[in-house]
């Protein structure tokens, strides 16, 4: 990442052509999201972004007028990169057709592999946001996985938001493991399969021989038989009692 940056600064800045303002604020936003992943939301500054992209720094500037900005910016065009490339269209636009869980899958593991910087950066913003509903793609990941453990392909008694977060962790955290193991894209192809195969071999046959504890077999339906208790309004405080009152 930090060869990436360094070298994409010391690069001969390009000839002053006319831009496509399209494809300007595309090219900011890209190197945002590198920025965002390597120093975080406190290092990214719209000149150096600008610097880095070879981008005039008026010209950022009236793109994004705040490092705030540029900020929400980048965190909702890599969400929207994410829905693009995994379900191949945005929640408010028309579902032409649905692709398969494999297809989602593939699509999302081979995302991350290839763009760990964005995924860190949208998993981060994700899992410490209080109204993570407002994401674009979890909203439409979130969705998925609701149908998919309300239809009578999944098992009963599944945590959709338990499911939903441990399935997206594993995802984004794998590539970290399998770049450290693989230089190639060769390589990377084949850890993103491998990932795929042991989570599918997961999710249809599981880890446990569930012979060989039949205490923890015993455990897990008593507790899938027990209602979940609904959140009742927290009581009034009582008034404390005066010495004299309570003589």
């Amino acid at each position: 990442m930090e060869k990436a940056l360094s070298s994409a600064a010391s690069k001969p800045k390009p000839t002053k052509t006319r831009r496509n303002p399209k494809l300007t604020r595309e090219l900011i936003l890209e190197y945002a999201g590198k920025l965002l992943a390597k120093d975080g939301p406190e290092g990214l500054s719209v000149s150096q972004v600008a610097q880095l992209a070879g981008v005039n720094r008026g010209t950022a500037y009236h793109h994004f007028q705040t490092r705030e900005q540029l900020l929400d910016a980048t965190k909702a065009w890599v969400s929207e990169k994410l829905c693009r490339e995994v379900f191949g269209r945005l929640p408010d636009e028309e579902e032409v057709e649905a692709p398969d869980s494999r297809t989602v899958s593939a699509n999302l593991i081979n995302f991350a592999m290839e763009n760990p910087e964005f995924g860190r950066v949208w998993l981060f913003d994700v899992l410490s946001s209080d109204q993570p509903a407002s994401d674009p793609f979890w909203a439409m990941y979130k969705s998925n996985i609701d149908a998919f453990a309300d239809s009578d392909k999944a098992l009963p008694g599944i945590d959709k938001e338990v499911h939903a977060v441990s399935t997206l962790v594993s995802v984004f955290l794998w590539p970290v493991w399998a770049r450290a193991h693989t230089h190639t894209a060769a390589g990377r192809r084949k850890m993103a399969k491998r990932f795929m195969d042991e989570s599918i071999r997961q999710t249809l046959y599981g880890t446990l021989n569930k012979e060989k504890f039949p205490e923890l077999v015993a455990a897990n339906e008593e507790a899938q038989a027990k209602p979940a208790k609904p959140k009742s309004a927290p009581k009034a405080k009582k008034p404390a009692k005066t010495k004299a009152a309570s003589k």
